[in-house]
């Protein structure tokens, strides 16, 4: 990762250098792309990404904010006064500081004065790179400031996301409702997680974020849901502000008109007609024409895969790595779990994989419509669980699928440090420590074939399934096994008929 360093933040007094400084060992990766891989794009992205994430960043007259676990962290700090007066009670109470969760957008750029106003606090934004792309990092220090923060924190979370998150659900076979490979699920307790751990390395008493129970995307309240139990079973003693569920503000046009009247610049962006959300391991469409059922999707509406009409005309071959239920390698080629996933994305992308039409039940009950896109994670699971195949029994698999519904539910429903959640984590892990191997996919036109499995931990056993004569296998046993296996048929049979 690079290495960033600053003297200080440029504010309306002073003007001062930003010194940046990236060592020559910063990665590259492609997020979320589906798109060719060209010398200058990567060079691009790593430039962008070196100028926002780093060991630590910190400017102005604040200490300087370093992660106790060594993950890349930026915080910026303002200089120009703009921190509550901490003496001074709001409007609803006195809060000393909060961590927001900040997208620099309308929503939480005006949460930021108004926690202010209300709980005159000091508020410290927060924004976590969980592979949403670049787009969505720029310029959020220029924001933040204007909004009125004293701080902003960037946090790089795409290693942890996958290692700690996404692979955890891979390996227990975690998939929604038949179809949803959980992506927002598994999204919302690592942020959340960052948050509980910035706001003890800043100092804070409480934390908030700008998702609300109501408007035309149900799944807003279900997001709430994720995030706040997650505080709750990490820091209990922290306070969880939600200004939607407290303020007057009833939509878009007053809180422009909000934002005016505390001289916060309103961000000015092209609205979608969808909700997405996104990040490393998904894409989501919600809303629009897709409230309706029985509209097809606009083929211009994706964004991480191709059309399968338009895919390549000829199938390309991989073979995915597996150690201990978990994907490490890609053509023999060992990498991170995040490097890993991004270079599934661009693949599986190109030829038109994981795309997801459902309609699935969200966590209060009512149903929703959503498109989703999981290019390399639909490849990781057929990899994974076709290695099973071969290391895992009929009753291991039988009690793991069982499981799996479960852990699934738990998850979309944010309980992901729930102690029965974890309790399952162990089983799956120790389950398929035996699962290491690997499979070869085929992918064409938004289909994946698998074309080969091995694995040194095999159950199958060529001798003893071939259809040739085996020592170990005797036709003959057959019979015995068949008259006391159909027993309880039979004894029903025979009292139906007064036998």
């Amino acid at each position: 990762m690079a290495e960033i360093s600053a003297t200080s933040f440029p504010s309306s007094s002073s003007s001062s250098a930003l010194a940046l400084r990236s060592s020559p060992t910063a990665s590259l990766r492609c997020q979320n792309v589906a798109c060719p891989k060209t010398t200058s794009s990567f060079q691009e992205l790593s430039v962008r990404r070196s100028q926002l994430v780093g060991n630590a960043l910190a400017t102005g007259h604040l200490p300087a904010i370093r992660s106790s676990k060594n993950q890349a962290i930026r915080a910026v700090l303002s200089s120009d006064g703009q921190a509550a007066d901490p003496k001074g009670a709001g409007l609803r109470g006195k809060l000393k500081k909060v961590v927001l969760a900040y997208s620099g957008g309308l929503d939480t750029s005006v949460i930021v004065p108004w926690l202010k106003e209300n709980y005159g606090c000091e508020v410290v934004c927060f924004t976590a790179d969980v592979g949403q792309g670049i787009k969505e990092l720029d310029g959020l220090e220029q924001k933040a400031k204007a909004s009125g923060a004293s701080q902003l924190v960037v946090k790089d979370l795409t290693e942890e996301f996958v290692k700690d998150y996404i692979f955890p659900c891979l390996r227990a076979g975690a998939i929604y409702e038949r179809k949803y490979l959980l992506g927002t699920s598994m999204a919302r307790p690592v942020i959340a997680k960052a948050m509980v751990d910035i706001a003890a390395e800043v100092g804070a008493d409480a934390v908030a974020h700008g998702c609300t129970g109501k408007g035309n995307d149900q799944a807003i309240i279900t997001w709430t849901v994720r995030f706040e139990l997650t505080f709750f079973s990490l820091n209990p003693e922290l306070k969880v502000v939600a200004p939607w569920r407290e303020w007057e503000i009833q939509g878009r046009e007053d809180a422009i008109e909000y934002a005016k009247k505390h001289n916060v610049p309103v961000p000015v962006t092209k609205k979608s007609i969808y909700s997405r959300d996104r990040n490393l391991w998904h894409l989501s469409h919600e809303g629009d024409i897709l409230e309706d059922p029985a509209n097809e999707p606009k083929k211009d509406m994706y964004m991480m895969s191709v059309d399968p009409e338009d895919a390549p005309d000829q199938p390309e071959y991989i073979e995915i790595g597996i150690e201990s239920g978990l994907p490490v390698s890609l053509n023999g080629k060992a990498l991170s779990p995040a490097t890993l996933l991004s270079e599934l994305n661009a693949i599986g992308g190109k030829h038109g994989i994981g795309r997801i039409d459902m309609v699935e039940n969200r966590l209060v009950g009512m149903k929703s419509r959503g498109v989703y896109e999981t290019p390399g994670g639909t490849i990781l699971f057929a990899a994974v669980q076709e290695l099973e195949s071969l290391t895992l029994d009929r009753e291991s698999i039988q009690v793991k699928d069982s499981l799996a519904l479960k852990y699934a539910e738990m998850v979309y429903a944010g309980r992901w440090f729930d102690p029965l959640k974890e309790s399952m984590d162990a089983f799956m892990e120790k389950l398929t420590e035996k699962t290491t191997g690997s499979v070869t996919l085929k992918l064409y036109k938004g289909s994946v074939s698998v074309t080969g499995r091995k694995s040194p931990n095999s159950l199958y056993r060529q001798d003893i399934s071939s259809f040739e004569g085996s020592e170990i296998y005797n036709q003959a046993d057959a019979a015995g096994f068949i008259r006391l296996y159909g027993l309880p048929m039979r004894v029903r049979a025979m009292l139906e008929k007064g036998i």
